[in-house]
């Protein structure tokens, strides 16, 4: 038993049924059918052992379990239905999530249109309203909140007070928890929140490697971002590169753990030991090679993020795009390659202002046509993006809204999922205005009434070849149904945002 237990809600504590995007659907109310439905859908229980120990575990939270116990602490994560377990033994309680109150994309647009709380705050407050937690905290457990949504804590202060979170750690923890820890263990004054800095990120040779496989096979490859978006924290952060043996090393625990796939972790995949911002074939050659001759020709694969102006270059310079799919990513079992991208706005002129090397190394100027080109390239080679836009950004005005419009327009022939999230203040930004669902204008409900339209349009095609296996007939038929509700109720929604126009 664990004196030192990791945990987090069902919405995160889950393999997705294997398909990583069924995850965002647990960032939205159950609509159209009932919660515990929907729960299986976006969030089924994961495989656990005796001590309640899940097969996979959010990565981020590999990496702190792995760091307290290299450093000796009896710390493990455990699955939220078994805490129980452990609560005769633990003393600290350490949480993470990517969006603990809904405060996050696409979380809060989700919100914003339907008025109805996202099923991952709601399952976020069943956890923390538990019996379990409450024994915990009368027993004398120290709770420790961290991960990427650590922030949203500061705008909930009343609940750090009502559940009894002692710390909340906001940023990279693997070179500060260490120490956090052994002061809760040794009933040491605690501070309220730590923030950590550029000085406190660990090198590369203090981030450990996981002990545990990771939800489908998550392995990082980089950390940072050189675009300097001002309006995403992670440019603060130092620019990192994972050695090769390293990345290959989780991947082996992954596979050896059952974890029938790899996601390539970074926030821009194609930015692995490049020249800059612009991609070098070499390394990611090297790397795809020695990654999928580990997983095989049956195992998943996607990217989890890659940059836009970095697939062109990469097409137009080395052909790199056409050659990573054809040669190494897609087969008879493998008939798309997934990843997130960031439009963030159709604007040059906004694009200069929060984002100027988002378009690097390619002018602001001409970000619209960096967006297209790379959506025609990602179209051809069937890899599928799903894609943000921000609305709501400092300094934004209706005209750069329109030319947002007008760049959807020129999309619509390409695959892909497009979503809108509204601004909230982080990054070098972090000290703006939130934008609220009170805010929108007749530009914006625009904007995102045609996002809906264009997602809408290629869903079916995209899940048809996602899950074109008969072993996900029943979930397709599932997903088939509820996109059938969201067209038959499409008018409502629209009826939503009109009325939030009018207020």
């Amino acid at each position: 038993m664990f004196e030192v237990v990791l945990t987090t809600d069902r919405t995160m504590m889950s393999n997705h049924h294997g398909k990583e995007f069924l995850g965002f659907i647990a960032t939205g109310p159950p609509i159209g059918m009932p919660e515990w439905l929907w729960m299986k859908l976006a969030a089924p229980k994961v495989k656990v052992d005796r001590l309640g120990r899940p097969v996979e575990a959010p990565y981020g939270m590999r990496k702190i379990e792995a760091v307290l116990q290299e450093a000796g602490f009896n710390a493990g994560i455990v699955d939220p239905d078994h805490l129980h377990k452990h609560l005769h033994t633990m003393k600290v309680l350490m949480l993470s999530h990517h969006d603990y109150f809904a405060y996050g994309p696409p979380s809060s647009e989700w919100w914003a249109l339907t008025g109805r709380e996202p099923i991952n705050r709601r399952s976020f407050f069943k956890l923390m309203n538990s019996p379990i937690i409450r024994k915990a905290k009368e027993r004398g457990v120290k709770i420790i909140a961290g991960g990427p949504a650590a922030w949203q804590w500061l705008y909930e202060l009343e609940l750090m007070d009502r559940w009894g979170v002692d710390v909340v750690v906001d940023g990279e923890g693997e070179k500060v928890v260490v120490d956090l820890v052994r002061k809760a263990l040794n009933g040491e004054p605690l501070p309220r929140y730590i923030y950590v800095g550029v000085d406190d990120v660990p090198r590369i040779e203090e981030i450990p490697t996981i002990k545990g496989a990771s939800v489908n096979g998550l392995v990082e490859i980089m950390r940072g971002c050189p675009r300097g978006c001002k309006f995403c924290s992670v440019t603060l952060r130092p620019l990192r590169f994972i050695p090769l043996e390293k990345i290959l090393a989780e991947v082996e625990i992954n596979l050896r753990s059952g974890v029938r796939g790899v996601i390539l972790h970074s926030e821009d995949v194609l930015l692995y030991h490049a020249d800059g911002v612009k991609p070098r074939p070499e390394p990611l050659l090297k790397l795809h090679e020695e990654v999928l001759k580990r997983v095989g020709e049956r195992g998943s694969f996607a990217w989890a993020h890659a940059s836009l102006a970095a697939i062109k270059y990469a097409e137009d310079t080395y052909g790199l795009i056409s050659k990573l799919t054809k040669e190494y990513i897609l087969n008879e079992h493998r008939k798309i390659l997934g990843v997130e991208v960031g439009i963030e706005t159709g604007s040059p002129e906004l694009a200069r202002k929060i984002m100027i090397a988002k378009s690097a190394p390619y002018p602001p100027e001409q970000w619209p046509e960096v967006v297209e080109d790379a959506f025609s390239i990602m179209h051809e080679n069937m890899v599928v993006p799903a894609a943000t836009v921000i609305l709501g950004i400092p300094g934004e005005t209706p005209d750069d809204v329109v030319k947002t419009v007008e760049l959807l327009d020129r999309l619509k022939p390409y695959r892909s999922i497009i979503v809108p999230m509204f601004f909230v203040p982080m990054g070098t930004l972090k000290r703006n205005v939130w934008f609220l669902r009170e805010h929108l204008t007749r530009e914006h409900v625009d904007a995102m009434l045609k996002m809906y339209e264009h997602s809408i349009y290629w869903a079916e095609d995209i899940i048809n070849i996602y899950m074109s296996s008969a072993v996900h007939a029943p979930l397709k038929l599932l997903i088939k149904y509820f996109l059938k509700y969201v067209r038959r109720n499409v008018s409502k929604y629209r009826g939503k945002l009109e009325e939030l126009l009018k207020k």
